[in-house]
């Protein structure tokens, strides 16, 4: 058992972004509300959606005309993600009145170790409170806050109790109040890792827990064995300090496409945006060469596919682009259009070795082509040069990719 001493909160902002646009127009409060990305890029994909909405039907990820089918009355605000930036760095300077030791999970969500504050505001549970109190009343905002000995179950706590709520699970209760949930309830446990453990008659977080541990590591290989010990309650990780800066692993970018595609060449331009995007970043972290692609495709119906593959160290976006399309024609997505793309590299090799075989006064050349590529970029914007494939496509070429861009830290990833 991990140390029960150890007191961890969760903290997560109830409806974050719809919150914040009733906050700033208090017209809509009450009415369904969803917050949208660009109309004319992604034909109104619903980033975030409101009580009201939600009990609608409304699914975050769908496509405005089937929001609108489920709920007419729906009304709609372009996202403003700065907003939410300052929304969110005023919530956490509350936050910062209880601990040092806060881990942001997203713009919405946080952990917090408040285990030295204990002695001195009360327990777990009387901080919790507090906190969502403070919150409610200084930032105009509500947040569910959970409460354990572990991150694991602090989240799956936060989870259990919306909005407005705190919610305790502890060592003495989590046999009832876990064990009992869905084996996809489980941090980490992502759409794929819940069909296999479902296949092998696990079903409940408690099914989990009382599973054959070598059996797991045989069916899900190292993830097989952490997920047993989270769902004992066995998480260890620490709490990151605020400011503490993790190792980057890897770099990667996702877009969710104006219209659903069904064209291999379609298909293969998005990829090849996302990977010009991605060979610029990776050139400008100092990270070296990329050894190993991978992929996230998301059909029509939401359904999620991944798969990776090793490649030549290279940071070239044509080469990413063509492992990242192969990768594509390999992976079973049953024939469905695409609604999003998402490319990242990781495994980086700072000391690229030389291929005996190879021809590295091209792929010098092609480095060279991409740095002179990126310095025009960097002075003249990021549409002063396109690739001419691009251009077949006006919206897509119109699209500034890269301001999206994500760079993943070291942490858990779904498995």
């Amino acid at each position: 058992m991990a140390d029960s001493r150890r007191c961890i909160l969760h903290s997560d902002l109830n409806n974050f972004y719809a919150s914040v646009e009733v906050l700033r127009h208090p017209e809509f409060a009450g009415v369904p509300l969803a917050v949208t990305g660009s109309i004319k890029d992604r034909h109104g994909i619903v980033l975030a959606k409101n009580m009201p909405a939600k009990c609608m039907g409304v699914k975050t990820g769908e496509v405005l005309w089937q929001a609108r089918k489920k709920c007419p009355s729906l009304v709609t605000v372009p996202a403003d993600f700065p907003a939410y930036l300052e929304m969110s760095r005023k919530v956490r300077s509350v936050y910062e009145r209880y601990t040092d030791r806060i881990e942001p999970f997203g713009i919405d969500e946080c952990w917090l170790d408040v285990t030295e504050s204990v002695r001195l505001l009360g327990d777990g549970e009387s901080i919790a409170n507090e906190i969502r109190e403070t919150v409610k009343a200084e930032c105009g905002v509500t947040v569910s806050v959970g409460v354990s000995w572990n991150k694991i179950f602090a989240k799956l706590a936060s989870d259990l109790k919306k909005p407005d709520a705190v919610t305790v699970i502890s060592p003495e209760n989590y046999h009832e109040t876990v064990w009992k949930l869905p084996v996809s309830d489980l941090l980490y446990v992502g759409r794929a890792t819940a069909k296999k453990l479902n296949f092998l008659g696990i079903a409940t977080i408690g099914d989990l827990a009382a599973a054959d541990e070598g059996m797991l590591s045989m069916e899900l290989g190292k993830w097989g064995k952490v997920l047993f010990e989270y769902a004992n309650g066995r998480d260890t990780s620490p709490v990151r300090e605020s400011g503490f800066e993790r190792e980057v692993k890897s770099i990667g970018n996702s877009l969710t496409c104006y219209k659903d595609l069904s064209e291999e060449d379609e298909i293969y331009l998005l990829f090849l945006l996302l990977s010009d995007s991605v060979s610029e970043r990776l050139s400008e972290s100092g990270l070296g060469h990329a050894c190993t692609v991978k992929i996230l495709v998301t059909d029509c119906d939401l359904e999620r596919f991944g798969k990776q593959g090793k490649i030549a160290p290279t940071r070239n976006a044509k080469e990413i682009a063509d492992c990242a399309m192969a990768l594509f024609r390999a992976l079973k997505t049953h024939g469905k259009p695409v609604r999003a793309l998402g490319v990242s590299v990781c495994d980086f090799d700072k000391a690229r070795q030389l291929d005996l075989f190879g021809d590295t006064a091209r792929e010098d050349k092609l480095d060279r082509a991409d740095a002179a590529v990126s310095l025009i970029r960097k002075k003249y914007g990021n549409h002063a040069i396109r690739r001419a494939t691009v251009l077949k496509d006006e919206r897509l070429a119109e699209l500034d990719i890269k301001g999206a861009h994500i760079i993943h830290p070291e942490g858990h990833r779904d498995p």
